[in-house]
């Protein structure tokens, strides 16, 4: 994971599914493309929105973060 770019939490906030066609999350310091999940569209997944960092939201969800290994990590947060 160490070679996957770097990204600002600036720059994720504008992949939040508004701003473009991009719907990204993070999660302990790596940024997931979720755009292709039924779960995820217009960038907001139950009470959650997209262009965040949801590590500490992680623990009240209902499944672990292996959820994320169906994503693919595009970056890692500064």
């Amino acid at each position: 994971m160490n070679g996957l770019p770097v990204y600002t939490r600036a720059q994720l906030a504008l992949r939040n599914g508004s701003d473009r066609e991009e719907i990204w999350i993070a999660c302990r310091g790596i940024i997931y493309d979720v755009s292709r999940s039924r779960l995820w569209r217009n960038g907001r997944h139950y009470e959650h929105w997209a262009g965040q960092d949801l590590t500490d939201e992680l623990a009240d969800a209902p499944h672990t973060e292996q959820v994320f290994g169906r994503f693919t990590a595009v970056g890692r947060l500064a």
